[in-house]
């Protein structure tokens, strides 16, 4: 259904309340419309994050920007732009922080003595490559630090730049030092620009997942999040075609909204499908236990209800029938002795 009212190249709608402020003022008359998307740059003091949710796959992760101009209404980090004072709503996509010193914080924290090297994610809280990356290439910069180093890494994005930097992955790739994982939660494009406003076309995904794999760079796709009554119809038609262009493994998340995800949410939907937007958030809350969101450590992945049930029933028969026999490699530590000049000597 055709919608005018929705802002086109956000999510958002409109700021919503951040919650650590103690004053609250709202200008009714205030138009998100015609908001420029704003970069201040940043000197944070370290790059690397301890990773210490025992239900994610991680060790590590950096963030070379806070926020992010890709406009996913549903995007779980949003909350965090509240600890910078801003609102998880239109500031999260529109107030873009650049951490301009991450190359040499990275580069710092692999000297640190006594470091045991775990491959890092690429990103977590923001999208490594949105479209500020084509401008200030701090990821661009953070892959050379890793090459130099022969760290691990592990990039997860929803945007083609990543073949911008087919020269450093590749040498990366022939030491098995990096994965790349898309993020393609739809292959239906209408509903693309509407979930993901500003990201990658779905074709040109697709494509990006083919030239890597071409490249022999592992390749990985979340299909995230799955939305009931949105895309929960396109599990199979995507694992078909992300194994047609070489994926070697998925993951998909269910839905959830957390904190101040969840008005943004709520006012992106009622906004982009007025004529299902009730339903939606209904078949959520099946999934959550009657609530919009879930922090419960484990069950926040997995949900429950007849819904999440056969969402997981599919990807099984899915992965049965489109990746049996594929294997995603694991990436070596081995070559990494926190030494520039000694990784240099490899070459």
């Amino acid at each position: 259904m055709k919608d005018d009212n929705i802002i086109k190249g956000q999510g958002a709608q409109r700021n919503v309340n951040n919650r650590f402020d103690r004053y609250i003022y709202e200008d009714d008359d205030e138009s998100f419309g015609n908001v420029k998307t704003t970069f201040t740059e940043v000197f944070p003091k370290t790059i690397v994050n301890i990773v210490k949710s025992a239900d994610l796959p991680m060790d590590y992760s950096m963030n070379p920007y806070q926020g992010c101009e890709h406009g996913c209404s549903y995007c779980f980090a949003r909350p965090t732009h509240e600890y910078w004072g801003y609102s998880a709503g239109v500031d999260f996509e529109r107030k873009i922080m650049v951490k301009k010193n991450a190359p040499e914080l990275l580069e710092i924290f692999f000297k640190k003595k006594g470091y045991q090297p775990e491959p890092i994610l690429l990103s977590g809280n923001t999208d490594c490559y949105q479209p500020a990356e084509r401008q200030f290439e701090i990821t661009r910069q953070l892959l050379q630090v890793c090459l130099n180093y022969r760290h691990p890494v592990n990039i997860l994005t929803k945007n083609a730049l990543v073949l911008r930097d087919l020269d450093i992955l590749k040498p990366l790739a022939q030491q098995n030092l990096v994965s790349v994982s898309l993020s393609i939660p739809t292959i239906n494009e209408e509903l693309r620009r509407k979930m993901e406003p500003r990201t990658s076309s779905s074709k040109n995904k697709l494509k990006a997942l083919e030239i890597l794999s071409k490249n022999e760079i592992p390749t990985h796709v979340m299909i995230a999040p799955i939305i009931p009554g949105l895309n929960s119809d396109e599990p199979l038609s995507i694992l078909k075609s992300i194994s047609d262009a070489g994926a070697q493994n998925f993951g998909y998340t269910l839905v959830r909204l957390n904190d101040s995800v969840e008005p943004v949410f709520i006012n992106w939907i009622e906004t982009a499908f007025p004529d299902r937007a009730q339903k939606v958030l209904n078949l959520i809350k099946s999934m959550r236990g009657g609530k919009l969101g879930d922090k419960k450590m484990y069950d926040r992945h997995r949900g429950e209800g007849n819904i999440a049930e056969m969402i997981h029933n599919t990807f099984k028969i899915g992965r049965k029938k489109f990746f049996e026999g594929k294997e995603f490699p694991k990436l070596s530590k081995d070559g990494f002795t926190g030494t520039r000049e000694q990784q240099l000597s490899f070459f």
